[in-house]
């Protein structure tokens, strides 16, 4: 049977709703359908939540917001839904059976959008490693290679929207989490600058101020659309970033004028060596960016090349790690231990247990040194930095696992070279589906601009866009 609303983005099925050609439960039945077809072989649905989307579409209270009656995801990690099952890929909280007991304020925008949410999707434990491969739910997979890992940690919402599931998907960031599968899947995915969305009512931020919610989608404009319902600061949060010049959508299409912009393909530190074809497919979009009229050139901040960043990255991660055991001991009524947690996370939580306040502080003020540092780039007169997304194609599924805790940690930081500064620095950066290595597998370029200027990276997004489609490209493994 054919489905006419398989591969429309979230803004076009909206407007189908709008126009009354389509109701909401057709669009849901169509996407359950999809989701029951090709879930089995990908396990990007973890909490399927398909009764629940059904009766919402039906419902006449169904808010009739910018995407009234299309369906998403929910990624589960942070984002999470009134009495649905939240996990973190974590089997402790999956053999407690805990269940959320209220929205976040990201939630309850998206619900007051009329977003209509299908279930939630794999992770990674904890959303620390950069591969969607947890010992709870076992490993989604990459819809243009099922040996292959959709990254992480949002891989199951990233596979699922590849895979023409749905068209956007819930998605988020602390070191690369929203950009990593975004490349590894071929679809958009844009890393909002730090505050721009609230992570209320619960937590103040989320990793120390590394992590940012966001979304991944198919289209620059519903990235665009999806950032417009969920951004801006809520009572009580700690800060928020500058308000919008104007809706994002708006930027879409709008002109960028000619920009200055810097290209770097070595991975920053050293930590990681650089496939040629991931160099290649970031200076392919550098021509093509002069190709549209933009000074182009190499160059890129300095301080990129410190030999400490990751260092204190991991700091962050460990006290983080730390401390999210606790409260989920908190949670379940009892402490964790070693065999309630996957090797690497346990690791990682005693390292942060280690970490004095003392300790914890310098990082913290090295921290702002390094983003003044960074920002200085873009203060001498850049607009946007090029790289990589990844510093290497997609790889197989099982690499975390069976390993010592350093040789995993190691692994994710080298495939985290080219994202996880900018969440040291807070600024927006989005990953583009530009380049397809020699075997067909995505390859993501990024760009990062200074922040709170997101309005600038969705324009020159949308130029990338319309001058070399990837809409119509298809991965082997499609609902």
């Amino acid at each position: 049977m054919s489905d006419p609303y398989q591969w429309l983005d979230a803004v076009a099925q909206a407007e189908l709703v709008r126009r009354g050609e389509v109701a909401p439960h057709e669009l849901v039945a169509a996407a359950i359908a999809r989701a029951e077809r090709v879930n089995p072989e990908l396990n990007a649905i973890i909490t399927p939540l398909y009764e629940k989307a059904r009766a919402a579409a039906i419902d006449p209270q169904l808010p009739a917001g910018a995407f009234h009656g299309v369906p998403m995801l929910l990624k589960d990690i942070f984002g999470y839904s009134a009495g649905d099952a939240y996990h973190m890929g974590m089997r402790a909280l999956r053999d407690a059976g805990f269940v959320a007991p209220h929205d976040t304020h990201l939630v309850a925008k998206l619900r007051q959008a009329g977003f209509l949410f299908l279930g939630r999707t794999n992770v990674p434990e904890l959303g620390t490693i950069p591969s969607t491969e947890s010992l709870a739910y076992g490993p989604a997979h990459n819809p243009w290679d099922a040996a292959r890992s959709p990254g992480g940690s949002s891989g199951g919402s990233a596979a699922a929207v590849a895979a023409g599931v749905v068209a956007v998907a819930h998605a988020n960031d602390g070191g690369g989490s929203i950009r990593i599968p975004a490349s590894a899947c071929g679809v958009v995915g844009m890393k909002p600058s730090r505050g721009r969305i609230s992570f209320g009512p619960d937590l103040g931020d989320g990793v120390g101020g590394l992590a940012v919610e966001g979304c991944v989608s198919r289209t620059v404009r519903d990235t665009a659309a999806y950032l417009d319902v969920v951004e801006g600061m809520m009572a009580g949060d700690p800060y928020g970033a500058p308000p919008p010049r104007r809706p994002y959508r708006e930027e879409v299409g709008a002109s960028a004028g000619t920009l200055r912009i810097g290209v770097m393909t070595k991975a920053p530190s050293g930590v990681a060596a650089v496939d040629p074809q991931c160099a290649a497919a970031a200076d392919g979009a550098a021509a093509l960016l002069a190709d549209l009229g933009h000074r182009v050139e190499a160059s890129h901040p300095a301080a990129l090349d410190d030999q400490e960043t990751f260092q204190h990255f991991s700091v962050m991660f460990a006290t983080s790690t730390a401390r999210i055991l606790d409260a989920v001991g908190q949670l379940i009524g009892r402490q964790l231990g070693a065999d309630d947690v996957e090797p690497f996370n346990w690791a990682l939580a005693e390292m942060g247990s280690a970490v004095s306040a003392r300790q914890y502080l310098g990082t913290a003020d090295w921290l702002f040194a390094y983003t003044r540092r960074v920002a200085d780039w873009w203060a001498s007169g850049f607009d946007l930095l090029l790289t990589p997304t990844l510093p290497e194609p997609p790889w197989a599924l099982g690499s975390f696992h069976g390993v010592d805790p350093l040789t995993a940690g190691l692994r994710a930081q080298a495939l985290c070279a080219f994202t996880g500064p900018f969440n040291m620095t807070g600024q927006p950066a989005i990953s583009l589906p530009l380049a397809w290595s020699a075997t067909g597998l995505p390859i993501g370029v990024q760009l990062v601009a200074a922040y709170g200027r997101e309005d600038l990276l969705l324009r020159v997004a949308a130029q990338l866009e319309q001058a070399r489609p990837w809409a119509d490209r298809r991965p082997p493994i499609v609902a």
